[in-house]
């Protein structure tokens, strides 16, 4: 394994975690947290885990970010902030 890759790959895990917690946008905690999915997954196929790798890449980046971004776009805000 190379370290350095991997703490790259954990700092930016990080700031995705952080980054779709603090933002305001529905739409950007979104696909933050598809992105921080999307690094998981780098993550775990790095530690040789191909199997959730996988998984993760399917349900994790792919499924649940299209169908949090489907749900957000089918919400309407009431009020502008």
């Amino acid at each position: 394994m190379i370290v350095e890759l991997d703490l790259v790959i954990l700092t930016l895990v990080v700031v995705c975690a952080v980054g779709a917690l603090w933002v305001r946008d529905l739409l950007s905690a979104a696909v933050l947290f598809g992105a921080y999915s999307f690094m998981l997954c780098l993550l775990w196929s790095i530690m040789g885990a191909v199997d959730v790798a996988f998984t993760e890449a399917s349900v994790g980046a792919g499924v649940s970010t299209v169908f949090m971004v489907a749900a957000v776009f089918r919400t309407s805000r009431r009020t502008k902030d």
